[in-house]
């Protein structure tokens, strides 16, 4: 057979594309530009205010700078928006409603439906930044979330020792008309004196806010020394914004070391695997250790009962979120179902012995739960539970989201220090630990196109194109070569 241009091999060749190769099957990056990036910042500064505009008397819009900021975002990504993805989108969607309707006492359906409103908002607007900071360079988003980091970093130390906290504190009494915190005697107690809250409603808000973004930094950023960059993070935190939810920092370790940084060609690599594990495990046990350092007073505070914010944050959703699954197995009380489940709650927290008989009858009944990961189960119940959160699995799948286990993991351990189940902050949680997991995975895809030459074909395109080009580089290739006729065995 002749192997030389025109061969059948040639003829092979131009018959059969070949493959794309896995390294080449996510779009190129785009850096972002800088309209983008302040619609980014704004989004992340909703979602640190939590500035909520009422709509009507009863439909409000929280995080509204959020809001703008994702809705702009979808307009300008709408043409990276395919055909599947927006499929499982109103597939999402259509299934929280089918779930409202399959909730106990049709009475409530007015204030389910306005949930269900709410979290088609959140999960609308979630998406516009998803789609945006999954196509960006990871340097870039990597230093945007970092300088968000550092800014609250510097606020707080400026709030706490040169003078900036009577600015906060008259911020503060404009942008919110109520949820402000003022018990500044129990920052004392624990902490041995007040913690800055930078123009937030709340200490929670910041340390969450710095929690979130520091994490984000973490998985985005290509520096090889991040992971000591990160803790040093933590350390400057605790000393600048004292508090349990920094802690967190250190949980978020394990979904990023197990289902990120164990990951070879696409897949988890069971020797990496292993040894991370071990890194893994040291972080939980510095959590533990940092927690009995740290904050001996308010663990002991908890377990007497005497800690209402710490148990309507952590311990009570978690009992209420096991009864009400007992109780409504199939569809749960329904979003924003609290006032139907009020009565049980209320009763059930009377019996814990983590409940102060002291405190007062928390009104309204939204402010129970303050836990956005046991709402999921309050809200759906069992079944519906499960249910949801395979198919928004899939719908990541569908987005290319390389593991939603790292962003399911990593969204229950920030839903201990967050509620509002159907707001943007739940949802922005998973959408960003996506997009920070596809950037994550982009490295890994570079590094292979490092190692092995990329091919000269293009990754888009018809397949005769790229068949074309193969055969016009295997002729280049054999051009120089004399051509080798070897006889057909039926000539012999």
């Amino acid at each position: 057979m002749a192997t030389g241009s025109g061969s059948l091999r040639d003829v092979y060749t131009t018959s059969f594309a070949q493959p794309r190769p896995y390294y080449m099957a996510r779009p190129a990056e785009t850096r972002l530009d800088w309209v983008d990036l302040a619609l980014i910042g704004l989004f992340l500064i909703g979602l640190y205010t939590n500035f909520t505009i009422m709509i009507s008397v009863k439909v409000p819009l929280p995080s509204a700078p959020a809001g703008i900021a994702g809705l702009i975002l979808l307009w300008r990504r709408r043409d990276l928006i395919t055909q599947r993805a927006l499929v499982g989108l109103l597939a999402v969607l259509a299934l929280y409603m089918i779930s409202v309707l399959c909730a106990t006492n049709v009475a409530f359906l007015s204030r389910r439906t306005n949930g269900l409103i709410q979290l088609t908002y959140s999960l609308v607007i979630g998406y516009g930044l998803f789609l945006t900071v999954s196509h960006a360079s990871r340097r870039q988003i990597a230093g945007l979330f970092l300088g968000f980091a550092l800014v609250i970093l510097v606020g707080c130390l400026l709030e706490s020792y040169a003078g900036l906290r009577p600015v906060s504190d008259a911020v503060r009494n404009v942008l919110y008309s109520k949820g402000v915190y003022e018990n500044d005697l129990r920052d004392i107690l624990f902490y041995n004196r007040v913690r800055p809250k930078f123009f937030a409603s709340e200490p929670a808000s910041v340390t969450f806010c710095y929690t979130l973004f520091s994490f984000v930094w973490l998985v985005a950023s290509p520096w090889r020394g991040k992971l000591a960059g990160y803790l040093a993070l933590v350390g400057v935190g605790l000393f600048a914004m004292p508090g349990p939810t920094l802690l967190l920092m250190l949980l978020l370790l394990l979904p990023y070391l197990l289902f990120l940084n164990s990951r070879r060609g696409g897949h988890i690599d069971a020797t990496r695997f292993l040894i991370v594990a071990c890194a893994a495990m040291l972080s939980l046990g510095l959590f533990f250790v940092l927690a009995q350092t740290l904050f001996a007073e308010r663990l002991a505070s908890i377990m007497a009962g005497n800690d209402p914010s710490s148990f309507y944050r952590v311990q009570g959703p978690a009992m209420a979120g096991i009864d009400i699954m007992t109780r409504y197995p199939i569809a749960g009380a329904g979003l924003t179902g609290e006032p139907f489940i009020e009565r049980e709650v209320t009763n059930l927290y009377l019996r814990s012995r983590f409940y102060s008989a002291g405190w007062a009858v928390v009104s309204p009944s939204t402010e129970l739960l303050i836990n956005y990961f046991w709402l999921h189960w309050i809200y759906l119940g069992l079944v519906w539970g499960v249910a949801m959160i395979a198919v928004i699995t899939a719908w990541l799948r569908v987005l290319r989201v390389p593991s939603p286990a790292f962003c399911w993991v990593a969204w229950a351990i920030l839903g201990q220090a967050s509620g509002a189940y159907v707001g943007p902050t739940c949802w922005a949680v998973i959408f960003l630990c996506a997009a920070a997991s596809v950037l994550h995975q982009r490295s890994e895809e570079a590094a292979i196109t490092g190692r092995r030459r990329p091919t000269p074909y293009p990754t888009f395109g018809p397949a005769t194109d790229l068949a074309e080009r193969s055969a016009a580089v295997l002729r280049r290739r054999n051009a120089d070569r004399p051509a080798t006729i070897v006889s057909h065995p039926d000539t012999v």
